[in-house]
């Protein structure tokens, strides 16, 4: 398995799309992404920040794929 990149905020909002999620809603710095299938995925967002690699691995399972799907999508 490939070591995860930092990645922004935007990058990963930019995979979510691409996986046709949509974002439902946002309280405070939380968006919460959904996509048709029920899967719900909740993203920080904190601009000009990076995300760690242990939110993005939650990220990830959450999206229930793998991480080489994942980098291949970036």
């Amino acid at each position: 398995m490939p070591k995860l990149p930092i990645i922004k905020t935007k990058e990963l909002i930019r995979v979510l799309e691409k996986l046709g999620f949509f974002k439902h809603h946002q309280v405070g710095s939380h968006a919460q992404f959904k996509h048709l299938d029920g899967r719900r995925v909740t993203v920080p967002v904190h601009s000009g920040r990076d995300l760690k690699r242990k939110i993005l691995k939650g990220i990830i399972n959450d999206l229930e794929i793998s991480v080489d799907e994942f980098i291949k999508l970036l």
